[in-house]
């Protein structure tokens, strides 16, 4: 069966057809979806009847896998991330964000499946930061291109553990995890193309600035991120797959329900982000 590769908007995502993720990729099909995930930056597969082994096996045929830094309390194998809520509201996956950048090589990606729905609502929307960096002004560009800026797991952290989420000890886990510094903008390292690279959960500070120039700048760019031109919104049923590229994209949890929602996560091993080597870009 061939694959097909169906846009749904003109910044971020894609549908794929053809391809059933609960038999073994072909080296073949395996290019053909990493190639498709670096134009699209977010792939969505639909009717596929995945167990927990089918999903960790489809993550690692694209590399190795990331186990989550920090156990969740719902269980789960040791290489999936479960997110069980009911009342998300405040919880953290509902503020744009990618994941696990305070980590000092965030994931590559994640494959995302949804075990249980509530009713109505639970939809994912993801947003692509390559758009988001091309849509600052050249000044911005400029000045962002330029800048380093502070990751920590203490906010994120806080609040898995004040709802219940983790029961970890912040002090043992900050201690494991103590603060990165990553490039405001990146270079994905397989397209060459530039990303913003903050976001509100993990983004404390940018270094060299004054706390409120740091302050007013990251308040500006987690608003940026926002624009609805940057994004695509994914309706989840519970034979649907989401692979997104973390270097590239963030993603926001809508928390518009009140019913039981469970997610599984697998995240496939990632590389220390890389700023502009403005050496290369001015020769």
């Amino acid at each position: 069966m061939t694959i097909e590769i169906q846009s749904l908007t003109a910044a971020i995502g894609a549908e794929v057809r053809g391809v059933d993720l609960a038999t073994k990729l072909s080296d073949i099909n395996v290019r053909l979806l990493r190639e498709a995930l670096l134009e699209n930056l977010v792939l969505v597969f639909r009717d596929q009847d995945l167990t927990p082994e089918n999903h960790i096996a489809v993550a690692r045929a694209f590399g190795e896998i990331k186990h989550p830094p920090v156990a969740t309390a719902h269980g789960g194998p040791p290489e999936i991330n479960v997110l069980d809520q009911t009342e998300p509201r405040g919880e953290g996956a509902d503020a744009w964000h990618a994941d696990n950048t305070y980590t000092s090589a965030p994931p590559m990606g994640s494959l995302l499946r949804v075990l249980q729905l509530p009713g109505v609502g639970g939809d994912t929307a993801f947003a692509s930061m390559y758009a988001a960096y091309e849509a600052l002004s050249p000044v911005m560009r400029e000045l962002c291109d330029e800048l380093t800026a502070v990751h920590d797991v203490t906010r994120s952290i806080v609040k898995a553990i004040a709802r219940g989420h983790s029961t970890a000890n912040l002090a043992e886990i900050q201690a494991k995890f103590p603060p990165v510094e990553h490039p405001v903008v990146i270079v994905h390292p397989e397209t060459g193309r530039r990303a913003l690279f903050v976001n509100v959960n993990s983004t404390a500070r940018i270094v060299g600035l004054r706390e409120e120039e740091s302050d007013m700048l990251l308040r500006f760019l987690f608003e940026h991120t926002k624009s609805p031109e940057f994004q695509v919104r994914v309706k989840w049923d519970e034979r649907s797959l989401v692979f997104l590229d973390n270097r590239c994209t963030q993603h926001y949890a809508v928390a518009d329900y009140h019913e039981r929602r469970v997610l599984h996560r697998v995240a496939i091993e990632g590389e220390p982000p890389a700023g502009i080597d403005h050496a290369a870009a001015s020769s």
